[in-house]
């Protein structure tokens, strides 16, 4: 079975976190990344690329939120295999009105990714609206899977276990 690794977003996925949860259950592997509260581009880029080499085959990427924007910007200058990846809310690191500290990953890439990706978003994320889910997904190849409501798909909107979601990770093996 391919390794997957987990790829958190600003502030670090919390124990009851979702992404927390699979790692624990399915033995995946969380990218450490530098600096959880104040993210950088190139040192998350860094990070997540010496994880891929790591995982010793081609691993599936589980990223939520800022994760998602650290794997399109690690896409486009690495050279590393992935299988898959599965990209859930994605942060709109170029809104105007989202978190300052997210701004250093903006422009978002609108490049293809050179692997199979699933991205996965609601259409009440109060972080991304659906018509710039469509454009992510549109941007990197991506299938869509939009579900009418789930916020921003973290605890905070009742995202604890998510079967449906390791369901979606299954349809990427």
């Amino acid at each position: 079975m391919r390794p997957i690794l987990i790829v958190p977003g600003y502030q670090n996925s919390g124990p009851g976190h979702w992404q927390s949860l699979w790692e624990a259950s399915m033995g995946a592997r969380r990218v450490e990344m530098p600096n959880w509260h104040f993210p950088r581009k190139v040192p998350w880029v860094d990070a997540l690329d010496e994880a891929v080499g790591r995982a010793g085959e081609a691993p599936i990427l589980v990223a939520h939120a800022l994760g998602c924007i650290a794997v399109a910007h690690w896409a486009r200058v690495s050279s590393r295999e992935v299988a898959a990846a599965l990209l859930v809310a994605p942060a709109d690191v170029e809104r105007s009105d989202g978190p300052q500290v997210l701004r250093g990953f903006a422009p978002i890439p609108k490049s293809r990714l050179p692997f199979p990706s699933l991205l996965v978003a609601s259409a009440d994320d109060p972080h991304l609206a659906p018509e710039r889910a469509r454009d992510l997904a549109g941007f990197w190849g991506s299938r869509l899977r939009l579900l009418p409501e789930g916020g921003h798909l973290d605890p905070e909107s009742g995202y604890g276990p998510w079967p449906a979601g390791e369901a979606l990770l299954q349809e990427l093996r």
